[in-house]
């Protein structure tokens, strides 16, 4: 009886090894395939950041899922750029600060988000007729000569945008749905880019009549203005990982061009239900897309490609989602 225990307890124990011993050599291998690729980023990286490369960086709270970092490094090495993207959070009520020591390090570009906008556009040297207009900058460029110049390149983005999918806002009746920061940035450039009429269809009054003061073309509007509208943006965070939806879409019809800010998901309930009802949709990354290609070339001076960007982002959004 206690040799059959012995050769029972031995035999447990080398299952155990063989087992183990398995599952390392399927690590190894694992790793084997896995390291070529990892050396291979590391060698790029090291390659191509020296003395000379200049840095760009998001700067907000948070930061730690930003797309910025990922689709400007797509673009800078696509350029053969020697600039370098990286993300900074910087705490509320610190943005000022953060532009001083721009100037003190010599970063040569920020893009710049929530909470910062408002603080960093009071805080630079000189701002464009947008960012004036807005009181809100989500682009500084450091000069040559130390000086700071804040841009607002986010609803000049949008029009870049729908000028790409084939629509330009030049003469058309325009619905926007909201009033916040998205939303106020996108009359002012629609406003800009010549669209005919604006109506601002928000649940609150107030924050829409401040919205549509930005334009001369804007004014406050019920959600009925929707039908009789050419394009319709919904400037809401609305359908943001939800199939909730921004406004009635019975208003809908053929011949619209509806737009929505929110990119995740691409197709939200809102761009679904308008193409069933006919109409023309455009997703919300073109915004990303053009606004940061709008910040690259202030930066840089050059334009980058935005497919490269767009690429960048979708197969970044695709990993998230995995």
């Amino acid at each position: 009886m206690l040799l059959l225990l012995l050769r029972a307890v031995r035999h447990q124990r080398w299952t155990h090894l063989r087992r183990h011993a398995r599952a390392a050599r399927a690590q190894r291998r694992a790793l084997a395939r896995a390291r070529p690729a990892r050396m291979s980023v590391e060698a790029d990286l090291t390659g191509s950041v020296t003395g000379r490369t200049q840095v760009a960086a998001v700067i907000g709270s948070p930061v730690r899922h930003s797309l910025s970092p990922v689709i400007h490094n797509a673009a800078f090495a696509a350029a053969g750029a020697e600039w370098v993207f990286v993300a900074f959070e910087v705490a509320p009520g610190d943005g000022a600060a953060a532009v001083r020591a721009m100037q003190v390090l010599g970063i040569g570009g920020f893009a710049v988000t929530t909470p910062h906008k408002a603080d960093v556009a009071a805080a630079v040297d000189e701002v464009d007729p947008a960012a004036a207009a807005l009181d809100s900058v989500n682009t500084v460029v450091r000069r040559r000569d130390g000086t700071t110049f804040g841009a607002s390149t986010d609803g000049a983005g949008f029009v870049e945008s729908l000028r790409a999918a084939g629509h330009d806002p030049l003469g058309q009746r325009v619905a926007v749905v909201g009033a916040g920061a998205a939303a106020r940035s996108v009359i002012d450039a629609l406003g800009r880019a010549g669209a005919s009429q604006i109506a601002v269809i928000n649940r609150s009054e107030e924050p829409a009549v401040r919205a549509a003061a930005l334009s001369g073309r804007a004014s406050v509007a019920a959600p009925s203005a929707i039908a009789a509208a050419d394009l319709v943006v919904n400037a809401t965070s609305v359908g943001m990982g939800t199939d909730e939806l921004p406004f009635d879409v019975s208003l809908l019809r053929p011949g619209h061009v509806v737009a929505d800010l929110v990119y995740h998901p691409l197709e939200t309930a809102l761009l679904r239900a308008a193409a069933d009802a006919g109409a023309t949709t455009v997703d919300g990354l073109g915004m990303l897309v053009h606004q940061a290609v709008l910040q690259q070339q202030l930066w840089t001076g050059t334009r980058p490609d935005p497919a490269v960007l767009r690429a960048a982002a979708l197969t970044e959004l695709s990993a998230r989602d995995a």
